[in-house]
């Protein structure tokens, strides 16, 4: 049984190596003319969201309800607000990032993470991949809601 826990391991950590090291990974933050981005995705992140959104500075309190039980059934598993754990914090995610880029990461994580450097960046310090949640924009919009607020007001 341990030689096959072992094996497993093994493999594991090679399928990382080989997939975090694959083509259009030059290691850089974005700034990869060859990474066949837009200027766009390049800020905003690969996916169905390719024009600015119009985001009221207001919060919306019936999306913050929304969004909070969609974080608590889709995302917080592998999300805390304010530490690492299986995936980075979003607590203040959207200081750090556009909603579009939040969007797109939410409804897109696999390109993203395949095929952008923050999402190549982010396999390479959490060594996991965000699995698609099956959420659509709408729900996906009420999240970013939920972080927003929590950015805010905690």
């Amino acid at each position: 049984m341990r030689h096959v826990t072992t094996s497993i391991l093994l493999l594991t950590l090679i399928a990382f190596g080989i997939f975090s090291c694959g083509p259009g990974d030059s290691g850089d933050n974005g700034n990869n003319e060859e990474s066949g981005l837009s200027e766009f995705e390049q800020q905003h992140g690969i996916g169905p969201i390719d024009e600015p959104m119009d985001i009221p500075e207001s919060i919306d309190m019936d999306k913050v309800e929304q969004g909070r039980q969609l974080y608590r059934s889709r995302c917080s598993s592998c999300h805390r607000m304010d530490q690492r754990h299986v995936g980075p914090p979003l607590g203040q995610v959207t200081e750090s990032r556009s909603p579009e880029w939040i969007m797109n990461f939410t409804l897109n994580p696999g390109d993203n993470i395949r095929n952008h450097p923050v999402g190549q960046n982010l396999l390479r310090e959490y060594l996991t991949e965000m699995p698609q949640q099956n959420v659509d924009k709408d729900q996906t919009r009420a999240i970013l809601e939920y972080l927003r607020y929590q950015a805010q007001d905690g």
